[in-house]
């Protein structure tokens, strides 16, 4: 054969794919995870049907945050509409189906950040808005605040054309139970200690999600705490407490016992001892929710992603509502502490 011929023929199969590379190539990196609360949730007080119901919720909710994020969808987006439909369930303590507060009532929080600009938004105290994160979102995209509260946040939130309700729209049966018997234990309690205090109903909603262009994005909902008097505002709207996200390092939502996130500034403490330490994801985690929370005083869980996808999901309760999808399609549900 031509030594011309030779190199000419050598050049084009150089140039030509295998037949299956594309079937295998690796599809980009993405990642989502989301928690509905962490707290005192034991089986012996789960009846199966109940138990049914959250898992079917969470696995409803992840799968939509999957979809936006399998077809080339936004973090944003995913973080988005996936708290939208725990916000929509009576199951969570968010949006529909809040905790009351001492008047009866329900008082709305909710915070997102974009890890990669480091923008944020949030909103406190409000009544009136069907989906608190997606008004946390539009206070970060279309105002120059980060925080909102009360009536201005409803008002705000109308503005921007988003849903409002009657504040009755949010409360159903089982929360004014809930609220009933806080007081109850309230008026026959001379001293409020610490076991009394974990009887109040907490918890919250969040998602982390990473999408294939390498972007972080983190949202938390709640309504709080059982019977919070004063216009209370917990940890869930506090950039750096119960949420943050940084493309640097990762993304973080919280669920517990407020005071003590805000105290521990637990979300950006993980981000941090990431940067700074080079702790990984999940040995972040456990050092702020068991070496830090926990020697506080405090109880809950965190969710994070980090850049590469890697998750964590650590609380020091016995038990997280939580689910878990990555790019390959697999999912991770869970309700109780693993044993």
């Amino acid at each position: 054969m031509p030594f011309k011929l030779m190199l000419i023929l050598l050049f084009f199969y150089s140039c030509q794919s295998p037949k299956n590379d594309i079937g295998n190539k690796d599809t980009s990196v993405f990642s989502i995870v989301i928690h509905g609360g962490a707290g005192t949730i034991l089986k012996k007080n789960m009846t199966k049907e109940m138990e049914i119901k959250y898992i079917n919720k969470l696995e409803e909710a992840i799968e939509v945050g999957y979809e936006i994020l399998k077809n080339d969808g936004s973090s944003q987006e995913a973080v988005e509409k996936t708290i939208n439909v725990m916000e929509d369930s009576p199951l969570f303590n968010a949006g529909k189906g809040a905790v009351l507060n001492f008047d009866g009532n329900v008082e709305l929080d909710a915070s997102f950040m974009n890890g990669s600009t480091l923008d944020a938004g949030a909103i406190s105290g409000a009544s009136k808005i069907k989906n608190p994160i997606s008004a946390a979102i539009a206070v970060m995209n279309n105002s120059p605040h980060v925080m909102l509260s009360g009536t201005g946040a409803d008002e705000f939130a109308s503005s921007q054309k988003l849903e409002l309700k009657q504040n009755s729209y949010f409360i159903t049966e089982r929360r004014s139970r809930s609220l009933d018997k806080v007081k109850f234990k309230e008026n026959s309690t001379v001293i409020i200690d610490k076991e009394y205090l974990l009887t109040q109903k907490y918890g919250t909603v969040g998602c982390v999600a990473l999408d294939q262009n390498g972007n972080i994005s983190s949202g938390t909902s709640t309504g709080g705490m059982t019977n919070k008097k004063w216009n209370r505002i917990g940890d869930a709207p506090i950039i750096g407490a119960g949420t943050y996200a940084n493309n640097k390092t990762c993304g973080v939502s919280a669920t517990g016992w407020g005071e003590f996130f805000i105290r521990s500034v637990v979300a950006y403490d993980i981000s941090a001892l990431m940067e700074y330490k080079g702790l990984s994801v999940q040995e972040a985690s456990r050092i702020v929710i068991h070496d830090k929370v926990a020697k506080l005083g405090g109880n809950g869980g965190v969710i994070a992603l980090d850049n590469k996808g890697n998750v964590a999901m650590e609380m020091n309760t016995a038990g997280m509502y939580r689910a878990h999808m990555d790019s390959k399609g697999t999912k991770i549900i869970k309700i109780y502490a693993d044993k």
